[in-house]
């Protein structure tokens, strides 16, 4: 029998228990990891499983169970204990199954590469990263090289009718090298992952990108605590999306514990900056067609000419707003869909990275973040970082043990972005500046 049958199965097992509705969650995947250093294979591990997950409601009661084992024989027990559990649990007026799910529609996507790499490839992929690395004139050590391949299949069946399947595929590669002595030493990395082994750069780039990072720490200084403007490089720059997008999660908004919670339709950014989220993205590394509820995805602008447009939502934050679901419902196997973006991105401005920082007489440009000193209610902003100096608009010297602080509201507001978008990740960003930001240094 198909899988999805089966977990059409078990959805009929509940409503005989006694569920008013139900759906159920299978998380299958695959995974083939290998670790490097200094020229000697650490680590190789394989895994794989399946997750079940079963939810059930009973008016405005409802509980989940999960499972590892994935017997048909064992389904009318799952489904009799997930029902006396919700028996037990106080109501929710807004649980219960998405009103906007839909039958899944084929959207061509690509994120299945069925090529699965052997031992000897990915430990072949982590040896070139490695030792490009370690060929940097300066780098006297590694903290090693991974690399790795994964592949997903999730299924979703709903009592509503809702029967989807989606799979994805994933490659990784990334390095971490060392310079220096005692307390001297300074570490950097790079790293990369793609759906499709085509799209993976270089291992030998990413090595070497690893290797240049680390040389360029070395010797740090700590400068005086300022007042002054800060760039973001690109690898750090989606931290303050990600921070934005957790200000208009639905969930957050409902309990109001957003700063963002009543700037609905209000300028939060500049005029011109729009930040973009893309579930059917071509290979893109969250790309789906429906989210975990069953709601069809679609392309929005949550920014748009620095207006914020729309909150995230899923089901239950979209009843308790009095809203529509947005198809942002994510979920695993152990417990209840929640608010998450997809293919997150700020769109890229006019000015390339040199412009944005020439007429900075003195100010800071960040390459790490360190720490998650965020208040969601208040929009507070204070992060270890280290980076460098920037002086009449050039890059100087190397400075790290510092902090940046500051409000994102007022950070949103005075942000500007460069024009070196890529898409690399899950949330992306090009190079950004922020002005009015302080540096506490020594």
């Amino acid at each position: 029998m198909d899988t999805l049958d089966l977990l059409t199965d078990l959805i009929a097992r509940a409503r005989a228990a006694g569920a008013d509705a139900a759906d159920a969650v299978l998380i299958a995947g695959t995974s083939l990891g290998v670790q490097r250093r200094m020229g000697q294979t650490e680590h190789v591990e394989r895994s794989e499983g399946r997750d079940l997950g079963l939810r059930v409601f009973l008016g405005l009661r409802s509980a989940m169970v999960s499972s590892t084992t994935f017997d048909p024989s064992g389904f009318a027990a799952l489904a009799e204990r997930a029902v006396a559990m919700a028996k037990v649990v106080p109501e929710d007026p807004f649980a219960g199954l998405a009103e906007t799910a839909a039958p899944p529609e084929h959207v061509a996507l690509d994120l299945d590469d069925r090529t699965e790499p052997d031992t000897e490839a990915l430990l072949g992929r982590a040896a070139m990263a490695e030792d490009a690395a370690l060929a940097v004139p300066g780098i006297n050590n590694s903290e090693g090289a991974s690399a790795g391949y994964g592949r997903t299949e999730a299924l979703l069946v709903t009592s509503a009718g809702f029967a989807g399947r989606a799979v994805r595929s994933g490659h990784s590669v990334s390095a971490t090298a060392l310079a220096g002595s005692g307390t001297g030493m300074q570490r950097d990395y790079d790293y990369h992952s793609a759906v499709h082994l085509a799209d993976l750069d270089d291992p030998a780039a990413i090595g070497r990108s690893a290797g240049e990072r680390t040389i360029a720490r070395l010797n740090p200084t700590r400068p005086a605590t300022a007042k002054l403007p800060v760039v973001y490089d690109p690898r750090v720059s989606g931290g303050l999306v990600g921070h934005f997008v957790g200000a208009i999660n639905g969930a957050s908004v409902a309990r109001g514990t957003s700063f963002l919670k009543d700037k609905m339709g209000e300028r939060v950014f500049a005029p011109g900056i729009a930040i973009h989220d893309d579930p059917r993205r071509v290979r893109g590394p969250r790309s789906r067609a429906w989210d975990g509820e069953g709601t069809p995805t679609a392309a929005r602008a949550l920014i748009e000419d620095g207006v914020l447009t729309t909150w995230l939502l899923d089901s239950r934050s979209a009843r308790q707003l009095g809203l529509t679901s947005t198809g942002h419902a994510a979920r695993g196997t152990g417990g209840p869909p929640s608010p998450s973006p997809s293919n997150l991105y700020l769109a890229a401005g006019t000015l390339s990275p040199a412009e944005l920082m020439a007429d900075i007489r003195l100010g800071l440009y960040i390459t790490e973040l360190i720490g998650m000193g965020i208040n969601g209610v208040t929009g507070d902003y204070s992060r270890g970082a280290a980076g460098f100096m920037i002086r009449d608009g050039q890059l100087a010297e190397a400075v790290a043990e510092i902090t940046v602080a500051g409000n994102l509201i007022d950070m949103f507001a005075h942000l500007t972005p460069a024009s070196d978008l890529r898409f690399r990740r899950g949330t992306d960003a090009p190079t950004v500046r922020v002005e009015g930001m302080t540096l506490a240094g020594a």
